[in-house]
């Protein structure tokens, strides 16, 4: 394991599992991200190539068969590749440079997969890439899924202007604000609307509005950010203020090394609170819950053992 901080997060109990199509997935992804000509250059290729989307999505969808596990595969890949592009020479910094790389993409999702009129060749990488994402949930047939997917992308792409605005101002946001903000900004919604399409785990409606359910989501969202933030502290932490150590140090006026036991303590602490929730939620749960929790458990252990093989942070 990398030397990430001070401090150490505990592994959560659940099996390890990987897709067997992984190999696929990889060279398949890798591909896909070559033909929407989101390898700009030699150096993004190796970077999407270091970062093995392939790899979490196959943690977290090892049930899935491979048309949808590629799906998943492929936003995990498109979303490192913006995330790169906000990250190079300091776009993600400026909300007036995020403004208009969000706006095309906004337009995208709110077509629901639906072609744009005009050739694909006239839209930006990005944004083709997007629209082929959104298309292949379309053409699966679920409404429900195609739309949690877009409306969860676009609080994603709203949080990234929230982001880009702290950067300018040199803001560091307050913890609970962060802790909120921090489950867009992850695009843990999204990925978990396709890892649910992949494993079938697609309740109805009346049990994802259980409050027992919709926390258990919101804690397991937590917890991959969280995972995140402690495995990428050591990389990031003198750039970037949106990391659960960094705002939680600074709001209390510690250390960093104290930051970073109280975040590893708080990721610790969420994780017994899944435990007991998922016990009370999986009480004569239907077949549909059962698998958004399984889903749910892949998503959290497969992103402890991605960050512990992952190049992305060192």
């Amino acid at each position: 394991m990398p030397a990430f901080a001070p401090t150490s997060v505990v592994a959560p109990p659940f099996r390890p599992r990987t897709n067997p199509h992984l190999p696929t997935l990889a060279e398949q992804s890798i591909q896909w991200a070559e033909r929407f000509a989101l390898t700009a250059n030699a150096s993004t290729a190796a970077r999407l190539r270091r970062a093995n989307a392939a790899e979490l999505a196959a943690r977290a969808a090892p049930s899935a068969e491979l048309a949808h596990a590629q799906l998943l595969s492929d936003l995990i890949t498109w979303l490192f590749a913006l995330d790169d592009v906000c990250d190079e020479d300091g776009g993600g910094a400026d909300p007036c440079r995020v403004s208009p790389l969000i706006s095309p993409l906004m337009q995208v999702l709110e077509r629901y997969g639906v072609p744009a009129a005009g050739p694909v060749a006239d839209q930006e990488p990005l944004s083709a890439a997007l629209a082929d994402l959104c298309h292949r949930v379309r053409r699966l047939r679920r409404p429900g899924a195609l739309l949690r997917f877009t409306a969860s992308l676009h609080h994603y792409l709203f949080a990234l202007l929230w982001e880009a605005s702290n950067r300018q101002q040199g803001r560091v946001p307050a913890v609970a604000e962060y802790i909120q903000m921090r489950r867009h900004t992850g695009a843990v919604l999204p990925s978990f609307a396709l890892t649910d399409l992949a494993e079938n785990g697609l309740p109805h409606s009346r049990h994802r509005v259980d409050p027992r359910l919709a926390e258990l989501n919101t804690v397991a969202a937590d917890l991959v950010c969280w995972c995140n933030d402690l495995f990428s502290y050591a990389k990031e932490h003198h750039q970037d203020p949106h990391n659960l150590a960094v705002v939680i140090a600074h709001e209390t006026g510690q250390s960093a090394a104290a930051g970073l036991a109280e975040a590893s303590s708080r990721f610790t602490d969420s994780l017994a609170l899944y435990l007991r929730l998922e016990a009370e939620v999986l009480v004569d749960a239907p077949p549909a819950v059962e698998r958004l929790v399984a889903a749910r458990r892949h998503w959290i252990r497969g992103t402890y053992d991605w960050s512990v093989n992952s190049q992305r942070y060192r």
